[in-house]
């Protein structure tokens, strides 16, 4: 996997980077709020070490090939503002799972829109991945809008999917395939 190639994606506001423990601060500032944990699969980070301990584990995934992770970086103001992955990849189905994370404050900016769309177009071209999916609580509706503003279709709904702080949650499954082989 290329992940230099992937940590120096840009797009007109934003940039990737490659994940730091000096954006440790930053890392926490989204991932120690409840709002934003809430749906996303990462336990609430309590403390600055359990982001450090995180961003690690996420440094080491990275390092295996299992996983590529990017911080994203506004340009205007080369502030942090999330994190953006793709893993689960199925080699040899050859596709993979892509997720990412945003500081509330950048929320409905336009700002996921464009870096899902950064990151399907370096998977389709770069990784020459067939298909990219994503798995969202129902109840994340901006999570949802982002995928369908990338043109991920809808194609299922996982039924009590996630058990998240002692209540059931539907999950929905979107999918894209390679606009290069449809």
């Amino acid at each position: 996997m290329n992940s230099y190639l992937f940590h120096s994606l840009e797009s007109e506001k934003l940039y990737f980077k490659e994940l730091s423990l000096a954006d440790a601060q930053a890392i926490h500032n989204y991932a120690s709020d409840i709002e934003v944990s809430q749906f996303i699969g990462w336990k609430l980070m309590n403390t600055l070490d359990e982001t450090r301990e995180h961003i690690e584990t996420m440094l080491k995934r990275e390092t295996a090939g299992t996983h590529l992770y990017a911080s994203i970086v506004l340009k205007a103001t080369h502030k942090v503002i999330g994190t953006v992955m793709i893993f689960n990849f199925d080699h040899e189905a050859n596709r993979a799972e892509v997720g990412y994370v945003f500081h509330k404050d950048y929320w409905g900016k336009g700002f996921g829109t464009e870096s899902v769309a950064l990151m399907s177009h370096f998977a389709f071209t770069s990784l020459n991945l067939h298909k990219l999916h994503a798995i969202v609580v129902d109840e994340n509706i901006g999570s949802a809008r982002i995928l369908e503003k990338n043109e991920y279709e809808l194609e299922g709904r996982l039924k009590d999917h996630y058990f998240i702080e002692g209540k059931y949650y539907n999950a929905l499954l979107f999918g894209k395939i390679t606009p290069h082989k449809r």
